[in-house]
């Protein structure tokens, strides 16, 4: 009966080592997960440009649905009526009166957007290593979740409305500025205008600039950046004010991700991570 109650204890102890070693397992991986470590170039240059491909290949094949995309704009467009906020055309009409500051914004809208944000990846990755990972993270989720209202909430831009007089900007004055307008317009969705990522990008990026940045000035162009770019979506009629919201929102969501992926906010994790050890030999 001594050695039936031994092995019956000698039972009882590994099971119950069992659930405790998985549960330290479990909390050693979720702790590598959330170490910050140092990016490797190579790795990010291919996944941001598939990423990107990806990102303009998706919202591209997403129906047009020139129809409900119409419909929805008329109802965005009552709505910010009914909501007091609705003078995105006298914007559109009083810079496009401005010749020169309309064409600025025409090429403001087409390329800053792009490369913005590219300098801010490189600028996290040289002087920031330790936040990239988190801060990229919260980009591409943001991106992510805006494909999912480009599927489900196809959205004519103000310029595209029927019976409006909103003025297109870019085929005006016969500028180069949007990939959804003048010539370029069969290469990318024209309806694809909730939310709006030119918001959701230059939001990150002023974000991040403000909180990591050292030099003043600096932090104060960061603050300034995204609100630029609100002026610019709405005085090109490509985007009403709600569009920008939509775009806030896909931010929110894509800087929870990335506090629950790392277990803190991106610009809170160290800034330098250690470099790995040498193998043993």
């Amino acid at each position: 009966m001594g050695e039936t109650t031994v092995t019956t204890l000698e039972g009882r102890e590994q099971s119950a080592s069992g659930p405790v070693a998985e549960e330290e397992a479990g909390r050693r991986f979720l702790r590598r997960l959330r170490t910050p470590r140092r990016p490797r170039l190579w790795f990010e240059i291919l996944l941001i440009a598939v990423s990107y491909w990806t990102y303009s290949l998706i919202r591209n094949a997403v129906p047009e649905q020139r129809g409900q995309a119409l419909r929805n704009a008329d109802w965005i467009w009552r709505t910010e009526h009914h909501l007091g906020i609705a003078f995105e055309e006298s914007v559109n009409h009083a810079v496009n009166s401005v010749t020169w500051l309309i064409i600025g914004m025409n090429y403001y809208y087409a390329t800053l957007h792009f490369v913005v944000t590219l300098g801010v990846l490189v600028w996290l990755y040289r002087s920031h290593p330790g936040r990239y990972a988190a801060a990229r993270l919260a980009l591409f989720a943001t991106t992510a979740v805006a494909l999912v209202g480009y599927y489900f909430y196809p959205l004519a831009p103000p310029r595209l409305m029927n019976g409006s007089t909103f003025v297109d900007t870019v085929v005006v004055h016969q500028t180069w500025g949007s990939m959804a307008s003048g010539d370029l317009k069969h290469m990318s969705n024209q309806y694809a205008a909730m939310p709006s990522m030119h918001i959701g990008w230059s939001l990150w990026c002023g974000l991040t600039i403000f909180a990591l940045a050292s030099a003043p000035w600096a932090r104060i162009l960061g603050l300034l950046y995204p609100m630029a770019t609100l002026v610019v979506i709405v005085a090109t009629a490509n985007h009403f004010w709600l569009d920008a919201v939509g775009g806030m929102l896909c931010l929110a969501f894509g800087f929870t991700v990335a506090r629950v992926c790392y277990g803190a906010r991106p610009y809170a994790l160290p800034r330098w991570v250690p470099d790995p050890l040498p193998a043993k030999t």
